[in-house]
């Protein structure tokens, strides 16, 4: 594991699998407090189902989940988010018949600082504009885009000390995928696509780690291509 003081998060050894099919082995990782830290990998590497591991909502085989000194494994996905870790699902999973609004208000539902809501509304919609032009808009009225901006926006208001993002730029314009990245860096006070702004890189591929650096180790991108479509086995198999 990476020397990193006094992890966030530490995953150590962790493994899952659905029925015979191994989905994680032995996947191991670090995120300390106010780094930013990516996962990539092609579809199927198991990325979703680590995040899931991590939220609570797919229990491990073995391995160890800690989050600010907390075992996770084995708690369910509410106390998980009690503790302070705020996941935004792949296909955002908002409240369609609900507005804009009510659909942030929600994220603040286990806050009891009104006031505080209040003021955090008011940045969401400043770091989103189109979600302050539609605050009474029933959710499903937004495009994608918006959708995407709705669902880390009610992951912010909830203040977790950690936020998970499965798939942030799924299907977006480049525009708004640049929009999204810059207010996630700009969550931590620091304004600088993956290899330009993360703090470190995990490759995952068939369940495994194949790869791991910070983003200028790897900023060449050779590496990880490499590891994420595995050329080198492809070209061996030809030869």
């Amino acid at each position: 594991m990476d020397a990193i003081a006094q992890p966030l998060l530490e995953v150590a050894g962790l493994h899952v699998r659905y029925g015979e099919l191994v989905a994680l082995r032995d996947v191991s990782l670090t995120v300390a407090e106010g780094e930013v830290v990516c996962i990539i990998g092609p579809n199927g590497a198991g990325k979703s189902t680590l995040l899931a591991a991590v939220a609570g909502g797919v229990t491990p085989d073995k391995g160890t989940i800690r989050f600010q000194g907390h075992n996770l494994v084995n708690l369910p996905a509410e106390r998980i988010a009690r503790l302070g870790l705020s996941l935004v699902p792949e296909g955002r999973h908002i409240f369609g018949t609900l507005t804009v609004e009510e659909n942030l208000l929600i994220g603040a539902s286990r806050r009891g600082d009104r006031r505080a809501i209040g003021q955090d509304l008011d940045r969401v919609f400043g770091y989103f504009g189109p979600l302050r032009q539609r605050r009474a808009y029933p959710a499903a009225r937004l495009s994608g885009g918006e959708q995407q901006m709705l669902a880390i926006g009610r992951a912010l208001m909830t203040r977790a000390p950690m936020i998970l993002v499965d798939e942030p730029s799924l299907g977006l314009a480049p525009k708004i995928i640049d929009q999204i990245y810059k207010i996630l860096l700009d969550l931590r006070v620091r304004e600088k696509r993956i290899l330009k702004h993360a703090d470190r890189i995990y490759v995952l591929r068939a369940g495994q780690i194949r790869l791991k650096g910070t983003a200028e180790q790897l900023a060449d991108g050779h590496a990880i291509k490499e590891a994420d479509f595995g050329f080198h086995e492809q070209q061996a198999a030809a030869g």
